[in-house]
């Protein structure tokens, strides 16, 4: 068994969203359940991909469907926080990309969790693979670390 990496620290990522935690994202033990952390990851990258106008959920005709995610958890983050989604891009292919996202809770330096993301891009009707645009892969680049 290898060696777990330690948690991610802010300065590795590169954009930042903050959400604040509400009361039904906790479970029973009083924590933010482990399921918010994955809608956590695709608000920001959604967010992100929108505000940078590549992207429009209703018209694009290029979609990134979600091929694979993971998360570990380092810590727990309760309620209420302020969590600052961190986001930045790992790898960039030809219709792929893998994101990775920390999660830090109020103005913590280490992630609380960290895990990624991977979007493959489609054609919105036939749902077959296409490249990334230029556009959106030069909005991606400047993401990478």
């Amino acid at each position: 068994m290898s060696e777990r990496p330690a948690p991610p620290t802010r300065d590795q990522f590169k954009q930042f969203y903050p959400i604040s935690t509400r009361w039904n994202d906790t479970d029973s033990y009083g924590h933010i359940n482990n399921a918010v952390h994955y809608q956590l990851f695709d608000t920001a990258v959604n967010q992100w991909l929108i505000e940078t106008g590549l992207f429009d959920p209703a018209q694009s005709e290029a979609i990134g469907l979600v091929a694979e995610t993971g998360c570990r958890y380092h810590g727990e983050i309760l309620f209420p926080s302020v969590i600052s989604v961190g986001l930045r891009i790992e790898h960039l292919g030809r219709s792929s990309v893998r994101y990775a996202i920390g999660l830090f809770a109020d103005d913590r330096e280490v992630a609380a969790a960290d895990g990624f993301f991977v979007h493959v891009y489609v054609d919105r009707h036939t749902r077959r693979p296409v490249p990334i645009s230029d556009s959106l892969r030069q909005a991606m680049s400047a993401l990478q670390v």
